[in-house]
């Protein structure tokens, strides 16, 4: 396994960097898919616990992810980009953490409180509050409203990548590329 250096992430961080892409992919997946199901049915429920279990692992990915980033220093942008963008890449990566924590929290607290079973592959999760359908409703609109914003912070991101890559021509997208043979 490649460690951090001056000019890259170390393997640890590119993996989960873009299996944690995958799981986006796949949460947002399952649960626009599940509106091609009549509620109810059993294609529709088995998508909704397949949400919420990949959403779970982002959760557990997340933790995995700031201990590997904390682990060392950030690699150096080359050329060094201006104060207002190296702001608004912290404050952008900031909300992606946010959204990387808050979202499968606030799914988790639904379910406690929807006093439905909180699945994660084979195992229940315990309930994190007490059963409360007036609570599940707030909390999921709440969930809803950061679900929707997460598509925009994630694309924010991605467009981001490719104007630093193609436009300002610097290293940032090819720090968490991961390192050709």
């Amino acid at each position: 396994m490649k460690t951090r250096s001056a000019s890259r992430f170390g393997s640890l961080s590119i993996g989960i960097h873009w299996l944690t892409l995958l799981l986006f992919v796949a949460v947002y997946g399952t649960i626009e898919l599940r509106e091609l199901f009549e509620k109810g049915s059993d294609p529709r429920e088995m998508l909704k616990t397949w949400h919420f279990m990949l959403g779970m692992l982002v959760f557990v990915l997340v933790w995995l992810r700031m201990a590997a980033r904390l682990s060392g220093p950030t690699p150096a942008i080359r050329p060094e980009p201006a104060g207002l963008q190296q702001l608004s890449s912290k404050l952008l990566h900031l909300a992606l953490y946010v959204l990387m924590i808050g979202m499968p929290l606030t799914g988790w607290l639904i379910l406690s409180a929807a006093g439905k079973p909180i699945p994660f592959f084979g195992l229940e999760l315990p309930p994190l509050i007490g059963e409360n359908k007036d609570l599940a409703k707030q909390i999921k609109e709440v969930h809803e409203v950061i679900g929707t914003t997460g598509y925009f912070l994630i694309g924010l991101h991605a467009v981001a990548a490719l104007y630093h890559h193609y436009i300002r021509r610097d290293n940032t997208l090819t720090r968490m590329l991961p390192e050709r043979a």
